[in-house]
């Protein structure tokens, strides 16, 4: 028997969608070898937490910690405390720092000689304790930026987990040009114990990062990215970019210096970069993979068993779904990656800190679930079907679910 579920069309009409079975994944054995990949997670808020605009962060942390041990599970990577978990979006410096200090924890427990904290968990370290707004132009800016930068960095080196140095609003803000970019993250890069995750995020995902690495202008801005890397390239674990440019990132990913890794952060292109092209290839840290760890996790084992072809066609599998999730605007992505989690079981309603859940609408979120189902994402249809069908009705869209033999009666 075949379940199916009522959903709405853009122009108000019903149609019946018939749900596929999830698809053939199968949680790895052995560790993944042939990519370094993080997803990076959300997090869940207590249902009945304050989560309207501005209230701090209050954290489900039985859901939150629950959500990374199954990404694990699936063999990857978490990228944590990152633009995913809602860094300047919700998440504030002191929930942050309990988030970190938590999931290394969750880390340590797993933790094995072939598979340490670091390569369980990567953080991101920024300055967002710090309001821009507030920040002063010129030397007491840079020296407050670079003060925060150190709190930050000093967090996750405690925990154990990899630092990922996250682009700062407030450099963006107060820096002069290309060399104060230089200046302050040669000497955040002189200073880390072990070698990290620098991260470019675009103003796609963050427009206050205009103008980041002293120019508006891609290729001068990269110059003074490649400029960094080479004179550290030590310290330097890989770099994570997301322009959601592909042929930026190719050609960043063939300059770098030898054992610096490019994690793309590209979430529209990411089957090509991961699979290559023949000489190179992307490892990855993304969002996306939040969302569709099991489909990720069954490429990556595929790319381990030497069939690339059929690793590629599983990333392709995922693609629209991705596109979708992703589209403008791009930083209310979040509200897919949470709802998608909600949908299968992850967490125990769909609320985001921030009150961020009304990121999107319900077209988006409809679509997504059909995408979703397209591509053998619902890991427990029948739940998700429920899920969805209540969330339509409270919305005051009439939804059912019943089976295919019912629709036909």
């Amino acid at each position: 028997m075949t379940t199916s579920i009522t959903l709405p069309l853009p122009d108000g009409s019903l149609e019946t969608l018939a749900l596929n079975p999830t698809g053939p994944w199968r949680k790895p054995t052995e560790l993944l070898r042939s990519r370094k990949v993080y997803a990076a997670a959300h997090v869940t808020p207590k249902v009945l937490g304050n989560n309207t605009p501005g209230a701090p962060a209050d954290i489900d942390w039985d859901s939150t910690l629950a959500f990374r041990r199954e990404l694990w599970s699936w063999g990857v990577g978490i990228a944590d405390a990152m633009d995913t978990a809602q860094r300047g979006m919700g998440l504030d410096w002191a929930a942050t720092q309990e988030l970190i200090s938590r999931s290394a924890a969750e880390a340590a427990n797993i933790a094995t000689p072939e598979r340490t904290v670091r390569d369980l968990l990567a953080c991101g370290a920024g300055t967002d304790q710090l309001d821009p707004a507030t920040v002063e132009a010129g030397e007491a800016g840079l020296a407050a930026v670079l003060a925060a930068y150190r709190e930050q960095i000093a967090a996750v080196e405690a925990s154990g987990a990899k630092v990922i140095i996250m682009a700062s609003r407030a450099l963006a803000k107060v820096a002069a040009g290309p060399e104060d970019y230089l200046a302050l993250y040669g000497t955040l890069l002189s200073e880390v114990k072990e070698p990290v995750v620098l991260h470019w995020l675009g103003t796609m995902f963050d427009p206050a990062l205009a103008g980041y690495w002293g120019s508006d202008d891609v290729a001068a801005a990269t110059a003074t990215f490649q400029q960094l890397i080479a004179t550290h390239a030590a310290k330097v674990d890989g770099v994570k970019v997301s322009l959601l440019d592909a042929g930026h990132e190719v050609a960043l990913r063939a300059s770098l210096p030898a054992g610096v890794r490019l994690y793309t952060g590209d979430d529209f292109n990411y089957p090509e970069l991961i699979d290559g092209d023949g000489e190179n290839y992307s490892d990855a840290l993304l969002g996306i993979f939040a969302a569709i760890a099991p489909a990720a996790s069954a490429a990556l084992q595929e790319y381990d068993a030497g069939r690339p072809a059929e690793a590629r066609a599983i990333l392709d599998s995922t693609r629209d779904l991705g596109l979708h999730i992703f589209e403008a605007p791009t930083y209310y992505y979040k509200t897919g990656v949470a709802f998608l989690a909600w949908l299968n079981g992850f967490q125990p309603g769909f609320q985001m800190i921030g009150g961020l859940h009304s990121g999107r609408d319900i077209n988006h979120l409809v679509k997504l679930f059909r995408l979703a189902n397209t591509a053998g994402l619902l890991l427990q249809p029948e739940l998700a079907a429920s899920r969805m069908a209540g969330f339509l009705n409270a919305a005051g869209i009439p939804s059912r679910i019943s089976s295919l033999e019912e629709v036909s009666a």
